[in-house]
């Protein structure tokens, strides 16, 4: 069965269940005012001088509205689908419901076409997430991630120390997508696709926020200035490493969650789907490129401009020093060894789709929707382990819960807790959670085409 045919027998599923949960479409005029309101619809915008970008998106804005939370206030948002197709928002990264959560393989209810939903839930934990569409895109690359359907959600903490002077959020993505059959993974270093590789997408445009380097409005700093950077990958498919030349990135968090460790680098990696919280103390004044490490990329718009105060001038650009990405930098070294109540070994394989083909993915041997779920009962502590034995980095993403990071490609770490994790070419991760928010939990690969052609898996509770 594919999984739209399958999607559609599950949305057929829940719709006796909607009609008795707090998702249930109502009469308007009966409901109370949500706290916000998303409107799905068609969207236009001039990303540079001469170059419309036209998409769907939220609010008529790319990125959606940014929704500002409290850390445990319960909120209302009503979503409304002025587009001919079904839809679903996702709210990436939070502890919530199975009916809120944005998921059809969970049975969360989708937002029918020219239709309204109401989504209710506490926000939690507090830190840096995101809401963005969670549709089945398959060969259509105008749907889901790659269009303009996503956006900032800020879950503040009761208790913010607050030592910077300003923030910034900033999404990355790109834009008008091709397929093409000779792509490579966007992280340097890797290995080009084997020769019956299947199709990969590629991109012709790119922005952070909604404007391409050197259009729109530079972000305008002091010196002395602590600056904290919201970096959110909102890429379909992509994996970008960012730097600002003369400058450091203090990371403080990473998927929205404190590290035991800030560490300074001068280069990020943020993999589909990754937030890194990361504060700038502006010590170099000019006019600088933030942007991405890949020439062509930056070249063709994946940047912004940083300008400080009284200083003017062509932004300036240099390549960093190459270095490795190490998400263990950021947690504490540890010998203790943690026996968890299960285990769950997961396999990550490509079947290779041949030329004008599109690859599949299985874990375990299988493809979604016929992957054997992984059982947990509430309140143990579980690990899971990613093999990954394909060519492909895959940007893995559990839905409804936080994961502790214990062994990264061998080297045993604790405390970076994130939704998302990267696991590269050939490698291995380990990481724990604990099984406490029961319901259906979806496991899958944030690349796109990899989650739309096999590579999910359902975690339910016994």
């Amino acid at each position: 069965m594919e999984r739209r045919d399958f999607l559609k027998n599950a949305g057929i599923a829940v719709v006796g269940l909607a009609s008795r949960r707090m998702f249930a479409e109502r009469n308007e005029g009966l409901q109370p005012k949500a706290d916000f309101t998303l409107r799905i619809s068609s969207v236009s915008f001039d990303i540079a001088p001469g170059r419309t970008i036209h998409t769907f998106g939220y609010n008529g804005q790319v990125p959606g509205p940014l929704l500002r939370v409290k850390e445990g206030v319960p909120i209302t948002v009503d979503v409304f689908n002025d587009t001919d197709h079904e839809e679903i928002v996702h709210w990436h990264g939070q502890m919530i419901s199975v009916e809120a959560d944005g998921a059809t393989e969970e049975g969360s209810p989708p937002v029918p076409p020219r239709g309204h939903r109401r989504y209710n839930f506490t926000p939690k934990p507090a830190g840096t997430r995101w809401y963005h569409s969670h549709a089945f895109a398959g060969k259509d690359l105008l749907r889901s991630l790659y269009t303009g359907q996503f956006g900032f959600v800020y879950i503040e903490p009761r208790n913010d120390p607050g030592h910077y002077d300003n923030e910034v959020f900033l999404a990355m993505h790109q834009w008008e997508p091709y397929y093409s059959a000779s792509m490579q993974e966007s992280d340097e270093g890797s290995a080009p696709p084997p020769p019956n590789n299947g199709l990969e997408v590629g991109y012709r445009a790119f922005s952070f926020n909604d404007k391409a380097l050197g259009h729109g409005d530079p972000i305008k700093v002091r010196q002395a200035d602590r600056v904290l950077f919201h970096f959110l990958n909102a890429s379909a498919t992509e994996t970008v490493n960012v730097a600002l030349p003369s400058h450091q990135f203090e990371v403080v968090a990473l998927d929205g969650n404190p590290v035991p460790k800030p560490q300074k680098v001068k280069v990020l990696q943020i993999g589909a789907a990754e937030r890194v919280d990361a504060i700038v103390s502006m010590d170099s004044p000019g006019v600088w490129i933030l942007g991405t490490t890949d020439d062509d990329d930056r070249k063709n718009g994946f940047g912004v401009v940083v300008e400080y105060a009284n200083q003017k001038g062509t932004p300036r650009w240099t390549k960093p020093e190459k270095s490795q990405w190490d998400y263990t930098l950021f947690g504490q070294e540890t010998n203790r060894v943690v026996t968890p109540d299960g285990q769950f070994d997961l396999v990550f394989k490509k079947i290779p789709g041949g030329h004008g083909g599109f690859n599949r993915w299985t874990i375990n041997g299988k493809s979604y929707p016929h992957t054997d779920p992984m059982m947990v009962h509430a309140g143990k502590r579980y690990r899971m382990i990613f093999r990954n034995e394909s060519d492909d980095a895959h940007p893995v993403h559990l839905h409804r819960h936080s994961f502790e990071l214990t062994k990264v490609y061998g080297k045993a770490t604790s405390g970076i807790l994130k939704d998302t994790v990267v696991v590269n070419a050939n490698k291995v991760v380990e990481v724990d959670f604990t099984a406490e928010n029961p319901g259906n939990t979806l496991f899958h690969c944030h690349q796109q085409m990899h989650m739309d052609f096999g590579f999910m898996v359902l975690m339910k509770y016994a």
